[in-house]
């Protein structure tokens, strides 16, 4: 029993020490998004995409090149504009007139990190097709099925104030990203920093200087780890109860899903590991619910005029719920 124990924890050191490396490396970069750049490696880890949501100039699309470098796997970047098709994603068939049939030229999408700038600007065919991918990690053309290599992660950003020439992204279709994650304004002393980088040049010097630190390798062996992770059963009920308390709150029109109470294990699994410890606390639920629940619930009308956000309302269902100990 006690080398199993040992091997486990060993596992979990190598995991720790990826993170800190690829945290350090971010932070000295990313001035100000601590909490971003531990929710990009909790997606990583437990398998599950992410949508970053901010205003322009926050570092949302750099914050993903950086996640993406930090590991060695291949990485694409798609650009959503309004003419955007399907098949500038997923891929088209091409005739090869030297073989007198059809060849399938692989899209962007096939990749292990995938950055999707400004998903919002695509239209719903080609929102729908990604999607799809992200769902099913497989793609159908002409009757032949390919799969996605893994990882497989997605990481997609919007802009949430400007709405002109855009598609709002279907609820049901949310619910595809584990985490909804809103990027802020830096603080006075967080932006004096970034200027001072700027203005020395040093910059360029550290993106250019950053290494992967991740193999795929060794992220199938920390997502093996994760998934094995110890879980209470009254923690799992505690994940459950919040979840529930989304479908019978007077201030939400929509409550969550079981995939919600899915991910929110899943990521505090990822956050227990990545913290060091081999089974989750109470703590590492409270601190997943609000990015996990967020987009997956709506707001009555006269809530949203009122000015309450969706994470406020899993701020005060938390409050309500007893904490399991």
């Amino acid at each position: 029993m006690e080398p199993e124990i040992f091997n486990e924890r060993t596992d979990l050191t190598a995991l720790n020490q990826a993170v800190d490396q690829i945290r350090q490396t971010l932070s000295s970069i990313i001035i100000g998004q601590k909490e971003t750049i531990d929710f990009l490696i909790a997606a990583l880890l437990a398998d599950g995409h992410i949508l970053l949501e901010g205003v322009p100039g926050v570092a949302k699309t750099l914050s993903a090149k950086l996640v993406a470098k930090s590991i060695d796997a291949s990485f694409s970047r798609i650009q959503f504009t309004p003419d955007l098709m399907p098949s500038d994603v997923l891929g088209t068939s091409v005739f090869d007139p030297r073989s007198s049939s059809f060849e399938y030229r692989k899209g962007p999408i096939f990749g292990h990190i995938i950055l999707v700038d400004e998903i919002n600007r695509a239209p719903a065919k080609t929102q729908s097709a990604l999607f799809e991918v992200m769902e099913e990690r497989q793609i159908t053309v002409d009757g032949h099925t390919y799969q996605m290599d893994e990882p497989f992660m997605v990481l997609a950003t919007q802009n949430p104030i400007e709405q002109e020439g855009t598609y709002r992204l279907p609820e049901a279709q949310l619910d595809r990203f584990l985490f909804k994650i809103e990027v802020r304004y830096p603080t006075l002393e967080e932006e004096i920093i970034i200027l001072q980088n700027q203005h020395q040049q040093k910059l360029e010097q550290e993106i250019n200087a950053v290494k992967a630190v991740l193999s795929i390798d060794k992220i199938k062996k920390c997502r093996a780890i994760i998934k094995a992770l110890h879980v209470e059963p009254k923690l799992i009920e505690y994940a459950a109860r919040i979840t529930h308390e989304t479908r019978n709150n007077k201030s939400l029109y929509l409550g969550a899903s079981p995939r919600a109470s899915l991910a929110m294990i899943n990521s505090a699994k990822a956050i227990a590991a990545m913290q060091g410890r081999d089974f989750i606390t109470p703590e590492d639920i409270i601190k997943v619910a609000a990015p996990v629940l967020a987009h997956r619930i709506m707001l009555t009308p006269d809530k949203e005029m009122e000015g309450l956000t969706p994470a406020d309302v899993v701020g005060q269902i938390i409050q309500k719920l007893e904490i399991p100990r």
